[in-house]
């Protein structure tokens, strides 16, 4: 793995540079790919296991190693289970995806109703694929997004490499750190029940995140032992996603326009000790949730951001996805120009959000430390934009890598995916088993779901989470 990656992400983390040399990268393969997208799986997933290891030793253990296994990594970056005895929903409307326009390509994000109802308003067509190629052929492709957008849907014209690097958005993310951590406040240092098995064990982590990256964040703290409360809108509803982003977690319902609603997540907002949230900017404080309220609220809560297209520019506030982020920043036409396809080509997983939530988890851990050692209350922002950035300059993938087609196509069929975005299962010994009745999120009261990462046993043993494990001494 080139170290390129890890250094940068050690670097906006404020990791001691022993930390970093701690990782021991084991395994094989490489996501079929122009971009060093399992580099980047690795060094994500390495980082907030760094990020663990450091809140280990500032809890009082010895220093640990660190063990990244590519493949691990790769596969943590698709699907986490395969459903017996049921199946799992489409994870994307059949209006979605990409549309040759006048000029070039458009991408369509339609999962939501009400995104697919601004794209057909704007389209005047029946919710058909054939309908809406046939509209969307007539349009130039940046006038369709920004009238889609304007309608309150989601879009995203296909753009070069250096077509986004000259557009404003591209220039002003390019200045974002990759982590923009700020002090909030200053408290005394606040315990939580941690222990050498767990040490994010007594953690209250409220997570207002959506699909996926932030699901991403708070399943890899739930996994060494936080709790963590998913907050859903009364009619939110994602189907496809609900297993993958509930796993290890609590969930339940408020609307936060009825008082009573509000009465509740205040006193939840109160007590906990970190806020996940991925609202597009000034959507919390329009519902009278701004930053000063919330610090009002609670003080000593470490509180970290997401958002699509990045914190400055023109197009900061707007609604984005994974996908369309692709489109945006030119990973999908630099990767159709490299393999001389017709159309776009994204990458084989939706590797910008699960890095990003990697690094939001390592951000929260970070937090911790401050908050631990110091008594420094930290805030951090991250974007799908930026983490865009962090792929697209680091070195492609090595030749030699790319030489090893059987391993590469067993690699990405292992990670549940191919570049059309379909899906295979992982092969039965791989699968992680869960029972349909356990996945319901709609519950009226949070009630505890499995955690089938946890355990330590002896005196040295290994937490082992996400392709990453942690060699402790205790």
């Amino acid at each position: 793995m080139s170290h390129h990656l890890l250094n940068a992400v050690g670097s906006a983390l404020d990791l001691p540079a022993a930390a970093l040399d701690a990782v021991e990268l084991l395994g094989e393969g490489e996501l079929p790919s122009s971009f060093a997208v399992t580099d980047l799986a690795a060094a994500s997933v390495g980082a907030a296991a760094l990020a663990v290891r450091q809140l280990v030793v500032a809890q009082g253990s010895a220093p640990a190693r660190v063990q990244i296994d590519r493949r691990l990594a790769s596969m943590w970056f698709s699907w986490s289970f395969h459903p017996l005895g049921w199946e799992r929903p489409p994870l994307w409307d059949a209006v979605a995806g990409d549309y040759a326009t006048a000029d070039g390509w458009v991408r369509l994000h339609t999962n939501a109703p009400h995104h697919r109802d601004a794209a057909l308003s704007v389209l005047g067509c029946a919710p058909e694929r054939a309908a809406v190629a046939q509209a969307v052929a007539a349009w130039r492709g940046l006038e369709l997004e920004e009238a889609v957008v304007a309608q309150g849907g989601c879009a995203a014209v296909m753009r070069s490499m250096a077509e986004w690097r000259a557009h404003p958005q591209g220039q002003a993310v390019a200045g974002e750190p990759l982590i923009a951590f700020a002090d909030a406040s200053r408290a005394a240092p606040r315990p939580w029940a941690w222990t050498s098995e767990r040490p994010l064990a007594g953690l209250k982590v409220l997570d207002l995140t959506r699909v996926l990256a932030g699901p991403v964040a708070t399943r890899f703290l739930a996994g060494y032992g936080a709790q963590v409360l998913r907050i859903d809108p009364p009619h939110w509803n994602e189907p496809g996603a609900i297993p993958e982003v509930t796993l290890g977690k609590r969930c339940a319902r408020l609307d936060l326009i009825r008082p009573e609603d509000r009465a509740i997540f205040e006193q939840l907002l109160a007590r906990a000790d970190v806020l996940v949230h991925g609202y597009r900017p000034a959507a919390l404080e329009r519902l009278g949730y701004g930053e000063a309220i919330r610090r009002q609220i609670n003080p000593s809560l470490i509180d970290v951001a997401l958002n699509a297209y990045g914190w400055s520019g023109p197009l900061n506030g707007r609604r984005g996805f994974d996908s369309l982020v692709q489109m945006s920043s030119g990973i999908a036409h630099h990767g159709m120009r490299q393999q001389g396809a017709g159309k776009p080509t994204p990458l084989p997983v939706q590797a910008l959000d699960h890095a990003t939530g990697y690094l939001m988890a390592a951000a929260v851990v970070r937090a911790l430390i401050a908050r631990l050692n110091e008594g420094r209350i930290l805030q951090a922002r991250l974007s799908l934009a930026r983490t865009a950035k962090l792929l697209t300059d680091a070195p492609a993938p090595r030749r030699s890598n790319a030489a090893r087609p059987y391993a590469r196509r067993r690699l990405l069929a292992a990670a549940g995916a191919n570049r059309m975005g379909t899906r295979t299962p992982l092969p039965p010994s791989r699968r992680h088993r869960r029972h349909a009745d356990a996945l319901d999120p709609a519950c009226l009261q949070p009630r505890q779901r499995g955690r089938p990462l946890a355990g330590l046993r002896g005196k040295s043993s290994v937490v082992r989470r996400f392709g990453a494990s942690i060699h402790v001494a205790y």
